[in-house]
């Protein structure tokens, strides 16, 4: 997300490099840039306005300190105001109430309203320890009563069966009554969408929301739509008094345009999760001030040192130290066994995407750095026998040729691989003469390296 906002404020700033001071007139210019890169992300105008207002007032005249070139002062004020812009801390879901707490869904049709349901029953669960129980409103399209019916089982939540009722009130009443009877901590209902804003859409729900006085409301808008998504969010704002937004498939949107005009166009109503992908774990809380990083070519660290503590297999790599440790190398099924959890934790884009500097990547290296290449370095690993795991270096001739066809691969991928590697493997052995948990953690970060055709540096 925010690649092409990324790429254009990057090379912006660059132009400030060497000035001595901000002055009116370079601020002039580079003001204009950026607005300029803004109205590509497809930020809302009257956001842009404001925000640019707010750095120039913040950076007109500045004197540059010893420390702080004139670009790293104007990235300093840029980021500062990106994060205010953005909501300045992370807004968190208010449960603190006498279970059950109703959170309820709105959105309009296709903006993954359902899917998000279920996404954050499963964040509840793993993230919070909470019992969740999900309920559809939907009584217009049958298929989403059906869906999220085995998304709940997917997400081991309870599911609400409607039976015979079809009144939307109703529904939620009763899925709340069962919330309690079962001691729920939380209950998502799930309402009907459409494929435009309508009065009788905005009627019903107001029913729902009045009748059943939730704790949190959620739009749920797909980010794809640009300032578009700010607009719809406000009109729904305008009838629920929302509690807050999801926006959805920012893994597909390089602009951002939507998380930077939310909060200005609702009202001050804040983005509390986002959707980055399909999977059903792919939804994180927003952080404004780890956005801003991202928007700003400087990684989002903390997250992804969250998510390597969450999802890294701490008794593999207590395993694999251990083995280190005593001298043992670092073979082929150690090898796979790094990929799959590089592939649990969403491969090698998702976690590139958190690394500091991408933007100076070049698309092409990027585009490699993709779930397809895991598949296929795994293939070509478990196309081998255990001898071959065991001790790489008789894959030669026949051998290789045997791994490619196994595989459906060629001979070059399995000598890429076999490199690769080899790579991880020097890298391990320096690792293990200081041995640890959080340096075997480090070497998982370390499998950026591995993109197919050569390293991030290339």
């Amino acid at each position: 997300m925010f690649e092409s906002l990324t790429d254009r404020l990057s090379r912006t700033f660059r132009n400030v490099v060497g000035r001595g001071k901000l002055t009116d007139e370079n601020m002039k210019e580079t003001l204009r840039e950026v607005r300029e890169a803004l109205l590509e992300a497809d930020v809302a105008l009257e956001v842009i306005d404001t925000f640019l207002g707010e750095i120039q007032e913040s950076a007109q005249g500045v004197e540059v300190g010893k420390s702080l070139t004139p670009a790293q002062q104007l990235v300093k004020i840029v980021n500062d105001k990106l994060i205010h812009l953005m909501g300045d801390e992370c807004s968190e879901l208010n449960l603190a109430m006498q279970p059950p707490a109703v959170v309820l869904m709105a959105g309009l049709q296709g903006s993954g309203k359902t899917t998000s349901s279920a996404k954050l029953a499963k964040w509840l669960k793993e993230r919070q320890k909470k019992s969740v129980m999900l309920a559809s409103a939907d009584v217009y399209r049958p298929a989403a009563i059906d869906q999220l019916r085995t998304l709940s089982k997917e997400v081991d939540a309870s599911f609400f069966e409607n039976g015979e009722l079809r009144d939307p009130v109703k529904i939620a009443q009763s899925a709340i009554d069962a919330a309690k009877k079962q001691f729920v901590d939380v209950i998502i209902i799930d309402t009907a969408g459409r494929l435009h804003i309508d009065d009788a859409m905005m009627q019903e729900i107001k029913h729902i929301h009045q009748a059943i006085n939730p704790v949190e409301t959620l739009f749920v808008v797909d980010g794809m739509m640009g300032q578009d998504a700010a607009k719809t969010a406000k009109a729904f704002n305008d009838a629920l008094s929302l509690t807050g937004v999801i926006v959805t498939k920012l893994d597909g949107d390089a602009r951002g345009g939507a998380i930077l005009s939310i909060r200005q166009i609702t009202g001050g109503k804040p983005v509390k999760f986002v959707g980055m992908g399909e999977k059903i774990e792919a939804l994180e809380p927003f952080y404004p001030d780890r956005a801003a990083s991202r928007i700003l070519g400087m990684g989002d660290i903390l997250s992804l040192v969250e998510e390597l503590e969450r999802k890294v297999d701490k008794q593999e790599a207590d395993r694999l130290a251990k083995k280190l440790s005593k001298g043992k190398e670092f073979d082929l099924e150690d090898f796979r066994s790094q990929l799959v959890q590089m592939k649990n934790m969403g491969g090698l884009a998702s976690m590139m995407d958190k690394m500091p500097g991408m933007s100076a990547i070049p698309a092409e290296a990027k585009a490699r750095a993709n779930d397809k290449s895991l598949d296929q370095m795994l293939a070509i690993i478990n196309s081998m026998t255990r001898k071959e795991r065991k001790r790489p270096l008789v894959i030669q001739g026949s051998r290789k040729r045997r791994i490619a066809n196994g595989s459906g691969t060629t001979i070059q991928d399995v000598n890429r691989v076999l490199k690769q590697f080899t790579q991880m493997q020097k890298m391990m052995k320096k690792i293990s003469k200081k041995g640890g948990l959080e340096r075997m953690m480090r070497g998982v970060k370390g499998m950026q390296n591995l993109i197919p055709g050569g390293g991030i540096g290339h």
